[in-house]
């Protein structure tokens, strides 16, 4: 296999939030099941985010995948979002009737999301 297409991910984690930027192919394979156990291997999560932007194919193993990341998520008490889904992801997660599994959601929405909840309004002084 081509070593350009294999999936490729860097996890961020920033206190209880963890960011995961994914490129590549998600597809079965030695890569998607080293994805899984890295995932499974982050503490204290309240907020998983991967960011799907750049995944440029996904195939039944990678959909079962992100169903067990899901399923880790949901275990722990921790929120995943789906972040950037390309046309062709987003039509997969249709047809398979996943969408309504998966929370998804833009980068924009998911900074939002994040920021209100880790930092406080703004307060402004009254003279």
């Amino acid at each position: 296999m081509n070593r350009h297409m294999e999936l490729r991910f860097q996890v961020e984690c920033l206190q209880d939030v963890a960011i995961v930027n994914c490129s590549g192919r998600m597809v079965r394979g030695s890569a998607l099941d080293e994805f899984l156990r890295r995932i499974e291997q982050l503490e204290r999560v309240r907020v998983l985010v991967i960011d799907v932007s750049e995944v440029e194919q996904l195939d039944a193993g990678g959909l079962g995948t992100l169903l067990l990341v899901r399923r880790w998520a949901t275990q722990r008490s921790a929120t995943m979002k789906l972040v950037n889904p390309p046309f062709f992801f987003r039509r997969l997660l249709d047809a398979t009737h996943l969408t309504s599994v998966f929370e998804i959601s833009s980068l924009e929405e998911a900074i939002c999301i994040l920021r209100s909840k880790e930092c406080p309004p703004p307060r402004f002084a009254v003279a």
